[in-house]
């Protein structure tokens, strides 16, 4: 019978106590259980060489061979040496099997189980119950053989608790970078006037797209690729060097005059329409097409500023080299706009500014209620205490970092 909402609690009813959810993602939860299989596995393989060692490694070698041939014989002879079978099966294999146990030294250990294996199929007649007592006898000495297998077993399994523990911390690296930059962006104020910043970046990166434009278009190819040449070698200008042997062939061509648009354009012409603009249509074909893709690519934005924007110090080492660079093909007015950066730089809010627009560029509104909620901050420390503490388990084991 469902109970009345409004009836009073029963006070010898204890409630059951409430947990916080896990804050971390499944990814991120079985780092306890790593740890706990890490130290299962080193006390596995410490059990295993202590148990090899109580005799020692060649002594239970000794003791495994001697269980391997005892079983290849019981396997071999199982069918001829039982009941009415071969005689002369029958007194080689019980020759061969006791040569097994007289081959053994007396101090061997288990050579007890090989006797009594012995005598288990000593008598004038044998029947498959006797071949499986001899091998019910040997138990004891396969169990001492099998220390070396469970040594290499406890070593290898180790050795997986340890790759799988070094991986999770790696994630969990990975993680707190994450959760870390998270909670940064999140406590910036986005409520910061970014547009201070933003308008003298995007009023220099159209000019400088508007006049790299009109440079591509109206100067020889050569001429702009020797641009491109000389601004590659500009920390700052991202330019990737043109190929040398297209610029030698532009150095040496009749075509050394036409824009890139033309250049591009001679690329899709046949060989016969290609020799009424260049000498050597074949060596034309050889040296520009390879490289069409670059070309097509060549473009203004290695000499823009990102948005969001570098750190002040970035952006005025930047703003020196753009001044420089694009005063060698663009107009006075946007030369200018590169020099303005510097007053951007100098912006006596910058890092405050620059911080608001990366958080405006690289959070999700799910993600800065996170921030605003603590959660991102309770996941953050969750995860730094599971690396802490998976990190330590894995330094007990001598994995370390």
């Amino acid at each position: 019978m469902a109970r009345d909402a409004d009836a009073t609690p029963d006070p010898n009813v204890t409630s059951e106590p409430t947990t916080s959810p896990d804050p971390l993602p499944d990814a991120e939860r079985d780092a306890a259980a790593l740890a706990a299989t890490l130290r299962e596995a080193r006390e596995r393989r410490d059990d295993a060489v202590d148990a090899v060692e109580e005799h020692g490694e060649s002594t239970l070698s000794t003791v495994r061979d001697a269980v391997q041939r005892a079983d290849r014989l019981l396997d071999r002879y199982v069918d001829s040496a039982t009941g009415t079978g071969d005689f002369q099966a029958y007194v080689e294999f019980q020759g061969e099997f006791a040569a097994v146990v007289e081959d053994l030294d007396e101090d061997v250990p288990g050579r007890d189980a090989f006797e009594r294996a012995n005598e288990a199929v000593d008598g004038r007649r044998l029947s498959e119950s006797d071949f499986e007592r001899a091998r019910e006898a040997l138990s004891p000495a396969r169990e001492l053989a099998g220390r070396l297998a469970e040594r290499e077993a406890a070593e290898a399994a180790l050795h997986d608790a340890e790759r799988d523990a070094t991986r999770r911390v790696d994630a969990l690296d990975d993680r707190i970078a994450e959760l870390e930059r998270l909670v940064e962006l999140g406590e910036a104020d986005l409520t910061a006037p970014t547009g201070e910043l933003r308008e003298p970046i995007a009023a220099y990166n159209d000019a400088v797209g508007d006049a790299f434009d009109d440079f591509r278009r109206e100067s020889s190819a050569r001429e702009l690729l020797a641009f491109v040449a000389d601004a590659a070698e500009t920390p700052f200008v991202d330019y990737a060097a043109p190929p040398p042997e297209l610029l030698a062939f532009l150095d040496s061509s009749p075509a050394d005059g036409a824009a890139l648009p033309d250049l591009l354009e001679y690329a899709d012409y046949s060989a016969s329409k290609l020799d009424h603009y260049v000498d050597d249509p074949g060596a034309f074909t050889a040296r520009v097409r390879p490289h069409r893709t670059y070309l097509e690519r060549l473009s203004a934005e290695p000499l823009t500023v990102d948005w969001p924007p570098p750190a002040a110090e970035t952006l005025r080492f930047q703003r020196e080299e753009l001044v420089s660079v694009v005063a060698k093909f663009a107009p006075e007015p946007t030369v200018a706009r590169a020099r303005e950066l510097r007053e951007a730089a100098d912006h006596p809010e910058y890092e405050r500014l620059r911080r608001a627009a990366e958080a405006e560029a690289e959070l999700s509104d799910e993600e800065v209620e996170r921030v605003a909620s603590g959660e991102a901050a309770a996941e953050l420390a969750e995860a730094r205490d599971r690396r802490e503490s998976l990190a330590a388990t894995l330094d007990e084991t001598g994995e370390g970092e």
